[in-house]
């Protein structure tokens, strides 16, 4: 992959790692225990809400925007009912048609990796317009590679994503607001 035009490495200058042996039992995940989930308590941040779901911004990024999509209440993936997973898919694209109305972004990169932490969380990757070496699946690590977003950039662009979620599903832009858009 280091051979890629959208590798952020040299060909040359990466060595594999060993595969280590499997470790089993696996270690447990963040927030197997509902009781310990950090993103439970965090169930009223965001820029986003309806009653199952909150958007967040995640800071000191260096593409121009990163989302995360979470469950309100403590569910993984497997977990969802089918009303909940139908929602979570037409939920997600919306989401990625407001990042890509951003005049500056070209695409809306979505990645569900659940080995970190056991609570549902879905990321949202804005791809800044002209930035092809920023394609496919390197972009989180570029992400990591590239210095820090402008904050108050990334924060108007949030919002505009977030307004434009509540007029086209609904939902509201604060935890404790009971006006909710149909």
């Amino acid at each position: 992959m280091t051979s890629w035009d959208i590798s952020p490495f040299e060909p040359d200058g990466l060595r594999v790692a060993p595969l280590r042996p499997p470790v089993l039992p696996e270690p447990k995940r963040h927030g197997e225990d509902p009781a310990n989930c950090d993103v439970c308590r965090a169930r009223d941040d965001g820029i986003w809400f309806n009653e199952r779901w909150r958007l967040a911004r995640v800071t000191g990024v260096g593409v121009p925007l990163v989302l995360m999509l979470y469950s309100r209440d403590h569910y993984d993936m497997a977990d969802l009912s089918d009303e909940m997973a139908a929602e979570l898919g037409v939920l997600t694209t919306h989401i990625v048609r407001h990042v890509q109305a951003l005049p500056h972004i070209s695409r809306a990169h979505v990645y569900r990796i659940g080995d970190g932490a056991a609570h549902l969380h879905i990321w949202f990757f804005a791809r800044p317009e002209g930035q092809a070496q920023l394609y496919g699946s390197w972009m989180p690590v570029w992400d990591d590679l590239l210095p820090e977003y402008p904050a108050d950039v990334a924060d108007a662009d949030a919002g505009a994503v977030a307004d434009a979620l509540v007029t086209s599903y609904g939902g509201r832009r604060s935890a404790t607001d009971e006006q909710m858009h149909v």
